[in-house]
This record gives structure tokens, C-alpha cells and sequence, in this order.
């Protein structure tokens, strides 16, 4: 039987290993996906777990439960060997082992990028996984637990302050989702003035938003900025030392959630531990049909796609590569699947094309901007076009009524938010045998 094995369980690995279960017999091949995360991570709808719009777990979609046919390995590849047709895999628990392969699918996906900020490592969350979304939004709400019983004074202004730095879709959802968020927060804890509450935004770039143009880019930055936010542009983070940031712009602040945007990278073991193609980059370099290699000459059964595939963009012309975005990377899926089924049964494949549908952002709640071509639609309108869009982007009808639930759920009770900071040490409630303990408890609070 062929081994088919699919390295990274995110949206073009999952919609890969989806599509072959739905076009090869049981008796053709057996699937295998190796991916040290049980669930594919729905990355658009981070910023709404950030929020409490979406339950985190609705963000996920577990690869067991609808890869039914696919062997779900726990575990990260860390070298890819094609001369011996083998994947070096470190599990969780347990050595090192060898995964043999006849197809191999790299669907490895972008790492976050960092740069050797002094306390960046030790103060900041990134925003790739629905774990650091959950730890965001606990970070706040616990923050604001805290600061209620304290007097005014620079560790109160600290617990009320957040940073995010990163300009991208990521960080500009995500920032103003939070924000939002805080402002509705204010009504529950009158201790609080509107005017304590500080966001900034540091982006290194002149704008934010580059996959929109540049009106639109300027309109959110005045958007942000009238409901009461910072955004520095041109600015880089120098230094976030025990929380103390350094911009700069000359500005220094204490900040008691960092959140850390700034873009991705291409995944070491596609960029150092493979004897695959890459490019200048650190991406595989790949046809138009997404198998890996040029034009003139590819590498028999190896095909990818995703954050880390240079795929050739035809809808934008010669030399265009397609931008790492959920969009491309589910299409790029659905066609992985067909095409490695088409070659498998001596059918011709197809090339990748894909006209962009348009980008779409939330805003905060009820807000939001989309843009396609010279259409540019703001506000309500296009918070409802995010949301109607991703909700029939999320895989599985079962995904697709749990977060409806929610959303409908939240439009006739508000948001229902519970701060579990406490999880991170569950032991400490048993522990404590009564007394007082240092580590916070779950607050509950209801926003709309």
C-alpha cells in the first residue's frame, strides 16, 4: 500500500489529507499526518477568541475527529531526507523515529519571526495558536481584576496598558478586537476611567495593513486612534525589559501584555533540514501544479503548499508568488488533494489559480473594513462580511453551528468571558489547603 505523508496539519496539510480520504480508496494509499498539535488551528477567528466571540475551542478543529481515515502522528518533523524517502520525527514523549514515505505533502506552515530584543523572549505572547489567544485575553481581564483594587500609581497604569507590535492583519484584528474589548470592560469596573486604559500599536513600517491600499491603511489608523488607541508607525520595539518598552520613537512606557505580530518565518526543517529545493528565502520552490521543482524539472511525488511553498501566483503575472494568507493556503489544499489523487491514477493535474476574493478585517466589534479592487466597504457592513465569510470558511458543519451558537448566543446576552489564568497552575487551589494563595482566581464578567 502507497504512504502517503502529509508533514503539518494546518489549513492546506488538513483540507490535503481531507480531499485524499474523499478520492482514494481505502486499499490506495494509508495517510498520515505528522503535526505536533492535535487540531488545525482556524487562525482568522484568533482574534475573536481574544475577544470572547468565538470559545477557543471552536477555533480548532480536531484532526481526529474529521480525518477519519488518516493516521494522526503527534510529533514534529525535524529533517526531511527525500534521497531516502524518510522524515526524522521527534514525538512528544519517546526518541527520535524514522517515517518512510512513497508521496510526500509539506505542509510544514510559517514560524513566528522574532528579532534579539532584550526581554522580548521572556515578556511577550505571539498570535499564531489558540493557546496564546486564551493567554492574551486572560492576561486582560485578570489585569483589570487587579488594577480595580489598586490605588492610582504606576503598577496600576502597567496592569492597564497593552502593546502589540506587528502592523499585519494579525495584529491590527487582533488589537482592535482586545481593545474593544477593554472598552467594554469599563462599564463593569467603575474603579476604572476610560483614560487609563492604554493600547499601542508599534509597526515598523509607514502603514499598517499592506494587503489593503493606502487610503484604506490611513483610514484605519485614524479609525484606531478616535477610539482612543496609539498606533506609532515607523517605530520599532528596542526593548521590553521586565515589561518596560522602549520605542524608537523616543517613547518608554510599562506594559503588562506584550503581543508579538511582526510576520512570519519559513519553518527550519524547510529552510535548513531538507535536501528539497528552497529558495533565497527558505522556501521550497514549487510548480504551478504545487509539485515541488521548476518547470523543466520537479521532484518525482513530493508536492507542497502553504506559508512555506514559493507557489507561482498566475492570477498576478509572471514572477508573482501567492501570499501566505488562509485563503490560498485552503485552495492550495483542495488542489493538493486532486492533483497527488490525478497522479496517482495517471490523470493530468492542474495548475494553481486563484483570483483574490478581496480582504476582509474586524475592527473591534460591529466594525470592520473590506476591500476589493476600488470597493471599499467600512463599519457594520463589513464586520458582518467577516463574519459571514469566515463562518462559511470554518471546515465542517459542526464548527460552523457551534460558533453560529455562540455569535447568536452573545447578540441576545453579550459576550460571557471567564478569565481561566488560574489553569496555568491548577495544582495551587489543592495545594493551598485553605490558605491564602498568590495565584489568582477565574473572574467572571459579562461584556457586550
Amino acid at each position: 500500500m502507497r504512504e502517503i505523508l502529509i508533514v503539518g496539519g494546518g489549513y492546506a496539510g488538513f483540507y490535503t489529507a481531507w480531499g485524499l480520504e474523499k478520492r482514494l480508496r481505502p486499499d490506495e494509499a494509508r495517510i498520515t499526518v505528522v503535526d505536533p498539535r492535535p487540531y488545525m488551528t482556524y487562525q482568522p477567528f484568533l482574534p475573536e477568541v481574544l475577544a470572547g466571540s468565538v470559545e477557543a475551542r471552536h477555533a480548532a478543529v480536531a484532526l481526529r475527529r474529521h480525518l477519519r481515515r488518516t493516521r494522526v502522528v503527534a510529533g514534529t518533523v525535524t529533517e526531511i531526507s527525500n534521497a531516502d524517502r524518510t522524515v526524522t520525527v521527534r514525538p512528544v514523549n519517546g526518541p527520535d523515529r524514522p517515517l518512510r514515505y512513497d508521496t510526500l505533502v509539506v505542509t510544514a506552515g510559517a514560524v513566528t519571526r522574532t528579532f534579539p530584543i532584550p526581554g522580548l523572549d521572556e515578556q511577550a505572547i505571539g498570535l499564531k495558536h489558540v493557546e496564546e489567544a486564551v493567554a492574551i485575553r486572560d492576561r486582560l481581564l485578570t489585569s483589570f481584576d487587579q488594577a480595580a483594587s489598586l490605588p492610582p500609581g504606576p503598577e496600576r497604569k502597567k496592569l492597564l496598558t497593552a502593546t502589540f507590535v506587528g502592523g499585519g492583519f494579525s495584529g491590527v484584528e487582533g488589537f482592535a478586537e482586545l481593545h474593544s474589548l477593554a472598552t467594554a470592560l469599563l462599564k463593569r469596573y467603575p474603579e476604572i476611567g476610560a483614560e487609563e486604559v492604554s493600547f499601542h500599536l508599534v509597526e515598523a513600517r509607514g502603514r499598517i495593513l499592506p494587503e489593503v491600499t493606502d487610503r484604506p491603511g490611513a483610514w484605519v489608523v485614524r479609525f484606531l486612534e478616535g477610539r482612543g488607541a496609539h498606533v506609532h508607525l515607523n517605530t520599532q520595539l528596542l526593548s521590553a525589559n521586565d515589561g518596560h518598552v522602549v520605542l524608537s520613537n523616543g517613547e518608554e512606557y510599562d506594559s503588562n501584555l506584550i503581543v508579538w505580530a511582526a510576520g512570519n518565518a519559513s519553518n527550519p526543517v524547510v529552510h535548513r533540514h531538507t535536501d528539497l529545493p528552497v529558495n533565497e528565502r527558505g522556501l521550497l520552490v514549487v510548480r504551478a501544479d504545487l509539485r515541488v521543482g521548476t518547470q523543466d524539472h520537479y521532484v518525482p511525488d513530493v508536492w507542497a503548499a502553504g506559508d512555506d511553498a514559493a507557489v507561482p501566483d498566475l492570477a498576478m503575472g509572471q514572477g508573482a508568488r501567492t501570499v501566505p494568507n488562509a485563503q490560498h493556503a485552503v485552495r492550495q489544499g483542495k488542489l493538493l488533494a486532486r492533483n497527488i489523487a490525478a497522479a496517482l491514477h495517471g490523470k493530468k493535474t492542474r495548475d494553481y489559480l486563484h483570483h483574490s476574493l478581496g480582504v476582509v478585517a474586524t475592527l473591534g466589534l460591529g466594525h470592520g473594513i473590506f476591500q476589493y479592487r476600488r470597493l471599499v466597504v467600512k463599519g457594520f457592513p463589513a464586520w458582518l462580511m467577516h463574519r459571514g465569510y469566515h463562518l462559511l470558511a470554518v471546515p465542517s458543519w459542526e464548527r460552523k453551528v457551534r460558533v453560529f451558537a455562540v455569535w447568536l448566543t452573545a447578540a441576545l446576552y453579550g459576550r460571557d468571558i471567564v478569565s481561566l489564568l488560574s489553569v496555568q497552575n491548577p495544582r495551587a487551589a489543592f495545594t493551598s489547603h485553605g490558605k491564602p494563595e498568590e495565584a489568582r482566581q477565574p473572574v467572571e464578567v459579562n461584556a457586550p
